[in-house]
């Protein structure tokens, strides 16, 4: 009887031993991602000579990093520096006084005629303001009427002066539509641009 029980346990293991193991779920690989679009470089040049403001903006909704380092215009000598400042509209900008008299800064913007402060900075003081408005802003002292300034704000931190002969250049610029303007002797030019990676060239005339 033991031997009958025995061996049937045997032949019990012996099947399943020989019985197909239960098959390997096989998880789908996981799609490569996408890669990212190259940004582009925009390489222009201006027929027209003299100084001009070049700005890049996106034609379609799209956010940029905070800027990196805070713009600063300085009063020393009875002179504002820099004459032309960019800054970025949300974002702040510092304004001090290096200079061994007392001034005042009065901004307004250029098109509105809309005072953005106007403030008193002692010697060694500073202020900081945050453009909400974005365009050309006048920058003067009522103490000392002979000091001006300009001022560019822009959500955009494609912003240049172009050089003397006209040129112009933009690195890091994103895929996708854009409009280009720019500010030349009382004159406002445009051009739509197509970024598309690599190197767009650009003539204005």
């Amino acid at each position: 009887m033991k031997r009958l029980l025995l061996a049937a346990i045997v032949a019990t293991l012996s099947a399943c031993s020989k019985s197909e193991p239960p098959p390997a779920s096989i998880t789908p690989a996981a799609a490569a991602p996408a890669a990212a679009p190259r940004s582009g470089q925009i390489v222009g040049t201006l027929q027209a000579r003299g100084a001009a403001v070049v700005v890049l903006e996106p034609r379609e909704a799209r956010t940029f990093p905070p800027q990196s380092d805070t713009p600063v215009m300085d009063q020393v000598g009875l002179t504002f520096g820099p004459e032309l400042l960019f800054v970025r509209t949300g974002q702040p900008t510092e304004f001090r006084n290096s200079d061994d008299t007392l001034h005042n800064v009065n901004v307004k913007h250029e098109e509105s005629r809309e005072q953005a402060f106007n403030v008193a900075i002692p010697t060694g003081g500073t202020y900081e303001h945050t453009f909400t408005r974005d365009g050309f802003y006048r920058v003067g002292c009522d103490v000392h009427p002979a000091m001006a300034a300009s001022i560019f704000a822009a959500a955009t931190p494609f912003t240049a002066i172009a050089a003397q002969d006209g040129s112009f250049e933009f690195d890091g610029v994103p895929p996708g539509p854009w409009t280009l303007t720019v500010y030349t002797g009382g004159k406002r030019l445009q051009r739509d641009v197509q970024v598309t990676g690599g190197t767009t060239a650009v003539d204005v005339e």
